[in-house]
């Protein structure tokens, strides 16, 4: 028995060393065609779009301005600033005060819990008292126009400051014109 298991193995073993093939004794298989190397493509980077809210589809873009009905839309609404300008010695509008003043009643007629003090301004030059009444007289035509434009002249008020409350230091003619002018200032309502 010892035999026959000894020839066993042994044929077995010369029989996988027959079988034993190297990688140079396959066959070759049907030529592959080499793929070319494409190089991958460069990412795509575009740019962000603005973002700009819009609302439902019939009114198109949302503006974000100024809270309605705080001094910084007052101010918006008038055109940046809440004060009119005048020439030397004058008192009378400009057609640039009027449109001005036109903006600011708008406003006004929109918001009409609203009241404001007009207070008028001068120059350096001149009186104490002359200049305090040109301030008036200052004040007295941008109310006349704002009631003119519907505003109740009840929710209006005057004052003059002469010469004594500048907005510019300056002693030369740039100074002079921003000091000549009246002031909207409002006071209550639904000013935030």
């Amino acid at each position: 028995m010892k035999i026959r298991l000894i020839l066993l193995i042994a044929g077995t073993a010369i029989g996988l060393a027959g079988c034993k093939t190297t990688p140079e004794e396959l066959p070759d298989p049907t030529p592959v065609a080499e793929a070319p190397i494409v190089p991958a493509p460069a990412p795509v980077v575009q740019s962000p779009r603005p973002v700009v809210e819009t609302a439902p589809q019939s009114q198109g873009p949302i503006f974000q301005g100024p809270t309605p009905g705080t001094l910084d839309d007052f101010l918006y609404q008038s055109g940046g600033e809440a004060r009119v300008y005048f020439g030397y010695d004058q008192y009378d509008l400009s057609s640039e005060a009027r449109d001005a003043l036109r903006r600011q009643a708008s406003w006004l007629q929109t918001y009409s819990t609203v009241t404001a003090v007009i207070e008028g301004n001068a120059d350096e030059r001149g009186t104490r008292e002359y200049n305090l009444a040109l301030g008036a007289r200052r004040a007295e035509s941008v109310k006349a126009f704002l009631v003119s434009q519907g505003v109740s002249p009840n929710r209006l008020t005057t004052v003059s400051y002469g010469k004594e409350r500048p907005i510019d230091p300056r002693s030369n003619e740039e100074g002079w014109s921003r000091n000549r002018n009246s002031h909207t200032n409002l006071m209550s309502g639904s000013i935030g």
